[in-house]
């Protein structure tokens, strides 16, 4: 699914995990195969750069 057809009906969560403000359509991402919802872009923003910075440092460790 690409992130130009993430539907807040399809979204796991009814409130940011950021903030605690109900989801809004446009701050959807999707995470581990799962439509994850925040209240505005900042907030999914800094999760994706939060998420990136963790997978970035797990790989790092494999290798």
């Amino acid at each position: 699914m690409s992130a130009d057809r993430l539907r807040l009906n399809d979204c796991v969560n009814e409130v940011c995990p950021w903030s605690g403000k109900p989801v809004s359509a446009d701050a959807l991402t999707l995470y581990k195969g799962q439509v994850v919802g925040f209240c505005n872009p900042g907030c999914r923003d800094k999760f994706e750069k939060a998420v990136g910075m963790f997978e970035d440092g797990l790989e790092k460790q494999k290798a």
